[in-house]
């Protein structure tokens, strides 16, 4: 299954937005099984006590049958006005010459396992040959006597107690017996509460706030704790980008959270102690490389000096000029990527100015042109910056005789794009231009170092530079420096 389209919905960012996320699709997806499972039950329940009830309801129908039929033929008549002067029954019960014929309601699941019920019960104990029918009716289409009088056209005391129920307008069960030839007996009534209405209730009331409710207190209660979870781990990001950043004083993360954030905590101030250690004994060891380098390659150049053969005179001066060469790359490289200086504001649009002021002529023409400029500071080194730019923009005065340099600025990062009209990289070189001493074919200035070292500083900025090749020719190179390094 193909689960692509999940990374193109929105998801929060932060740790606490995703796990909050996480825990109501959890949340949403657990209430909705057991919602539906409890009410699968429930209904199962209300189905069983409603065909209970109807069963019920049918021996009590079938007493009355009974009863009746033990009466005379002619008291019948007389004993049914009785009961409706006194007030009637349940049942609203009457003798009629025929079966009424009456609009039937849908059935449904509920209503077909009432009737099932009420004809079973009725055909084992009156026999089943006995001629009946049992059906819904809506109070508006409900029949009585044999005149077919609606229900509203009697008196409030003979029907309407025992067949309405305000302000439900539940069903009436409507069952018809042949007693004996050209005499039926009527019998209407409502199903006993409950299961007056007959319908499906969805989840109750109390049910849905139970679930509202502890879904947003489970919520509150997991935000609050990854929120305090996540605050060392705040802490920690915040002293990486520091560090990164090259602060000279870089405290130790304060060590808290749960034991995992805890172990994360002191490997990262393990670490910061190594490499604090590293970057000092690395400068040390650099500085005195130099400074033992340099004599003894003066003290040979002297002697080469000294030679009378002047064919090996010039070998051991081009293997030392070989050497000096790589002495001072090698010197040059560390001393362009150290990251050990102060953050700052940077006047950005002033070091351009300064950068590219030889190469721009009074009137405005010239090998470097800039368009835009920087909306406000820049938080970053000044000098590994000044580096920076300049490596870019003199190979692009080197290789491609001019440059056109753009700037675009905005709260979420600073960038700097330089054109030059240059013959461009291969498609296949593009990031291998950035290694150490690379150079194309034809290219034999400099260390090839400058795109290297000014990738290495956009790296420690959080930033990067990228190669492209313009469709017009020439080549692209863009410095991106982000404003907020999270």
């Amino acid at each position: 299954m193909d689960f692509k389209f999940l990374s193109k919905l929105p998801v929060p960012r932060s740790l606490l937005g995703r796990m909050l996320l996480l825990t109501l699709l959890a949340i949403l997806l657990a209430q909705t099984l057991s919602s539906a499972i409890w009410l699968s039950q429930l209904r199962t329940t209300q189905l069983v006590g409603l065909v209970n009830s109807a069963r019920s309801m049918a021996h009590s129908m079938n007493a009355t049958v009974t009863y009746l039929r033990s009466l005379p033929l002619a008291y019948r008549p007389l004993v049914l006005d009785q009961m409706r002067s006194m007030g009637g029954t349940r049942f609203v019960v009457s003798l009629n010459d025929k079966p009424l014929v009456m609009d039937v309601l849908p059935t449904t699941q509920r209503k077909q396992a009432v009737l099932e019920a009420v004809d079973q019960v009725l055909r084992q104990s009156l026999g089943a040959d006995v001629d009946l029918s049992v059906k819904f009716v809506s109070p508006q289409d409900l029949r009585i006597f044999n005149a077919g009088l609606k229900l509203d056209e009697l008196p409030r005391s003979w029907a309407h107690f025992a067949l309405t129920l305000e302000p439900v307008d539940p069903p009436v069960l409507v069952t018809q017996i042949q007693m004996a030839p050209g005499e039926w007996l009527y019998i209407a009534s409502l199903l006993p509460q409950p299961y007056t209405s007959l319908e499906e209730e969805g989840l109750p009331a109390l049910q849905l706030w139970f679930i509202v409710l502890s879904s947003l207190f489970l919520l509150m209660f997991i935000g609050l704790l990854v929120h305090w979870q996540s605050r060392p781990l705040k802490r920690l990001a915040r002293v990486a980008r520091d560090m990164s950043l090259g602060e000279d004083e870089v405290q130790p993360v304060e060590v808290g959270g749960g034991s995992e954030v805890v172990e994360v905590g002191r490997a990262f101030n393990t670490m910061r102690a190594r490499i604090s250690r590293y970057l000092t004994e690395r400068g040390q060891l650099f500085s005195a490389i130099s400074h033992d380098l340099r004599t003894p390659i003066t003290r040979l150049r002297l002697r080469v000096e000294l030679l009378d053969d002047e064919q090996l005179q010039y070998k051991f001066g081009r293997d030392l000029d070989e050497l000096e060469m790589l002495v001072k790359g090698a010197l040059q490289c560390v001393k362009d990527t150290d990251i050990h200086e102060n953050i700052e504001p940077v006047d950005v649009n002033g070091l351009l100015d300064c950068l590219i002021e030889p190469y721009v002529l009074p009137h405005g023409n010239g090998r470097v042109t800039l368009h835009g400029r920087a909306a406000s500071a820049y938080p970053g080194k000044p000098l590994a910056l000044r580096r920076c730019m300049g490596n870019l923009i003199d190979n692009a005065l080197k290789y491609g005789t001019n440059a056109h340099l753009r700037i675009d600025d905005n709260k979420q990062a600073f960038v700097l794009t330089v054109d030059d009209e240059g013959p461009g990289v291969p498609q296949q070189r593009l990031e291998q231009v950035f290694e150490p001493h690379f150079r194309l074919a034809g290219q034999q200035q400099g260390y090839g170092l400058g795109l290297g070292i000014a990738r290495s500083i956009a790296h420690s900025h959080g930033g990067e530079v990228s190669l492209q090749n313009l469709r017009a020719g020439g080549l692209r190179v863009t410095l991106y420096l982000p404003r907020n390094v999270d």
